[in-house]
């Protein structure tokens, strides 16, 4: 005899896998681009960057905003 639809069982999917955590050096990765990305725009403001001649570069402020942003990026992946 069928079953009754009331007493059909539902399927219940599997339980989702936890992501697996980060490494422990993976914290220091994302601190230490962010600080470079810091450094690169303070020194370049300061004329202390090798390579520019004492002049502050335009293009030397995308470098460390992109440096900082892609530190922000890392971040988000950390688990």
């Amino acid at each position: 005899m069928p079953k009754a639809r009331s007493k059909r069982s539902r399927y219940i999917p599997p339980p989702k896998k936890k992501p697996k955590a980060s490494p422990r050096w993976f914290g220091a990765v994302i601190l230490t681009v962010m600080l470079l990305g810091v450094a690169v725009i303070v020194l370049n403001y300061l004329g202390l960057m090798p390579f520019t001649g004492g002049q502050a570069k335009g293009w030397l402020v995308f470098v460390g905003l992109g440096l900082i942003g892609a530190g922000f990026l890392l971040a988000t992946q950390w688990r």
